[in-house]
């Protein structure tokens, strides 16, 4: 959604209104282009801009992207944007993700240390409790409206507030309930108490919500209720300690009918539409159909460092190639530990220098001879390809000494350059050439020549046999990690990019900022939260569960020959499934919590405990702890056990 910068300014306004009982604040500017509550409240279309400053809450930091006049004091821009704090907590503590940097707290997150000072799990907590103020505060003003739009508005509000809290419950636990704005300390919650608030809140909605599919693109409707409606109820066993799977099948299912789909355009003809989902217009090239609930971004309208300018620059480093993926250059820190690597079954199969050779064209009598070339001065030629009427070429590898073009292995018909001019004499001298890699011509209707040097692995494209979704850069790359510090230790990973389906570099010419959109949900994580639920003993249809994964198999592979049946289907088979199919889109950590493989010793990835190996940890972890500043501040909270 694009939103005009006098809806944006107003949220400075809103965020004093929040802090202020006092009439002597409650005044009107004087300036004629500023804008108040009674401004942006005035109609439904003024307040549909301020509507999308809840959406924008979660994609941006501020009135001034990337960074000035921040929406939260004292916190940094660049890495408190929302969904680069949810990869930090969701990703990175698992084994999809570590990071090079050094920046104090961030070492702590994957090697699971962390404390009620971390700047990054603190930075999470205000940026979501941010949320929950601004949809507060726009559902109290927006009550008084009378056009009918404005109900839809109301709901879209709501939803993103219990998403916020959806949020809240599962990375902090027991954390205050504030549904008005006030400036009385608020009370703790328990976890079962904001669960019940964010299902009855989802179930109150569904109505006011426009119907599925109707609503402006990145703007939620009543699918994204349901579909919300089903990651709670997968995980109620775990907050709440009641079960829910058959509640999760049931509003999965009203997803899976809803009329969104899984993208199957290939749009870029790359063997799947996987990709296509990461791309930069992944708005408009099929994967929208999929989305439900997704981040927009705009690299020149809606600038920040988080979001997927953070996901496409922090994943590039070593001898990667910034261009190839739209941006400017890398920053050099995220990468995967070998267990994400290890659930793909997939080879990598890349052209040798004889398959470009081969498709430059036939094979000639015309070669290269001389102990610069790859046979030395001994038959037979080293031929060339014809690429037009007497016009040849080569690719080859050159090694310091002499060359010379030769007819059919005979001397009898043979050229060199007497006086280094790069035009050619029969029986002329010896060219010479230093070691590498070149591109060689010969030209016989004009007797010129020339020896280019090129690097092969410009040149050789690479494919994936089998599972399309493992997107890993090897070359210079470790599987192993031995130091995390070092981009290279750990394979990197080209998920996002910000070139389009036509392999068009995002809007940005610059270079600095991606216009990738980010899915928060899918309907892929549907297919398994329905799958997961069955098998865990909701009433759902194996052979259903079955159908949709093999769906996201089948895009995967390009072809039906990885399906599985429903013998397969184990919760263990699901949990890789959902790290093949979601990794690196903020859902790790939750999954691992549900099979109780975060902090204990079931399940180990490098450096897990802060050991090269992996160790467990104790399951306080498995929260955050509450900012020991709100702790300070408030003393109605209680901090998290362990911490």
């Amino acid at each position: 959604m694009k939103t005009k910068l006098k809806h944006l300014i107003v949220i400075m306004v809103l965020s004093l209104g929040l802090v202020s009982c006092h009439d002597d604040l409650d005044q009107s500017p004087i300036d004629p282009d500023s804008f108040t509550e009674e401004d942006v409240f005035a109609n439904a279309t003024e307040a549909k801009g301020a509507l999308a400053k809840l959406y924008a809450s979660l994609a941006l930091t501020g009135q001034q992207g990337p960074s000035g006049q921040a929406d939260i004091a004292d916190i940094d821009e660049g890495f408190s944007q929302y969904s680069r704090m949810l990869f930090n907590l969701n990703e990175l503590t698992t084994d999809h993700a570590v990071v090079g940097w050094g920046d104090a707290g961030l070492p702590d997150l994957h090697g699971q240390y962390w404390s009620g000072n971390n700047d990054f799990s603190e930075a999470m907590y205000y940026r979501l409790a941010q949320e929950v103020s601004f949809c507060n505060s726009f559902i109290t003003n927006a009550a008084s409206l009378t056009d009918g739009e404005v109900s839809s508005f109301i709901a879209e509000a709501r939803f993103l507030r219990a998403f916020a809290y959806y949020n809240l419950i599962d990375l902090f636990g027991n954390v205050p309930l504030v549904t008005e704005v006030s400036t009385d300390l608020p009370q703790q919650a328990s976890r079962t108490e904001l669960f019940n608030f964010v299902e009855s809140e989802l179930l109150d909605i569904q109505g006011d919500l426009k119907p599925g599919r109707s609503n402006e693109y990145g703007r939620v409707d009543e699918v994204a209720a349901w579909a919300l409606l089903s990651k709670l109820y997968l995980n109620a066993e775990v907050w709440t300690g009641t079960a829910r799977y058959t509640d999760c099948v049931t509003y999965s299912n009203n997803v899976i009918n809803s009329g969104y789909s899984i993208n199957i355009n290939d749009a870029n003809g790359n063997g799947t539409a996987y990709d296509e989902l990461f791309l930069a217009d992944n708005d408009t090239n099929g994967a929208q159909d999929e989305f439900i609930f997704a981040l927009n971004f705009d690299g020149l309208r809606s600038q920040t460092y988080g979001g997927s300018t953070f996901l496409v620059h922090a994943a590039i480093g070593g001898t990667m190639d910034a261009t190839e993926f739209g941006v400017n250059g890398g920053w050099a820190g995220l990468r995967t530990t070998k267990k994400l690597e290890e659930k793909f079954n997939y080879t990598v199969l890349t052209q040798d220098i004889q398959e470009i050779n081969n498709a430059l064209g036939a094979m000639s009598d015309w070669g290269i001879i001389g102990d610069g070339t790859p046979n030395g001065w001994n038959d037979p030629d080293t031929k060339m390809y014809q690429i037009g009427t007497n016009q040849f070429a080569i690719y080859a590898e050159l090694t310091d000494g002499f060359l010379k073009f030769r007819f059919n292995n005979d001397w009898g018909t043979n050229y060199g350059d007497d006086n280094a001019d790069l035009s050619l004499e029969s029986d002329g001298q010896n060219i010479p050439v230093l070691a590498g890699q070149y591109y060689i011509t010969l030209d016989l209707d004009n007797l010129t020549y020339s020896i280019e040097n090129v690097d092969f692995n410009d040149l050789l494209e690479t494919s994936i046999e089998g599972d399309k979704r493992a997107m890993f850069y090897t070359d210079g790359q470790n599987l192993e990690i031995e130091d995390i510090s070092s981009f290279t230790d750990g394979y990197a990973v080209t998920k996002f990019k910000n070139i389009d389906s036509d392999g068009d570099q995002g809007v940005d010419s610059a270079g600095d900022f991606v216009d990738t959109d980010l899915p928060l949900i899918r309907l892929a994580e549907i297919y398994l939260n329905y799958a997961e639920a069955t098998v865990r003993g909701g009433s759902g249809d194996l052979n259903l569960a079955t159908a949709k994964i093999n769906e996201l198999i089948e895009r995967a592979n390009g072809d039906s020959s990885a399906n599985i049946s429903s013998g397969d289907i184990t919760l263990d088979f699901i949990l890789d499934e959902r790290s093949r199919e979601l990794y690196w889109e903020g859902q790790r950590r939750s999954d691992l919590i549900r099979y109780d493989y975060f902090t204990t010793d079931a399940y180990l990835w490098p450096f897990k405990g802060n050991s090269p190996q992996g160790t467990s940890v104790s399951n306080y972890r498995n929260l955050f702890p509450l900012p020991n500043s709100i702790i300070t501040v408030n003393p109605n909270l209680s901090q998290n056990e362990g911490y």
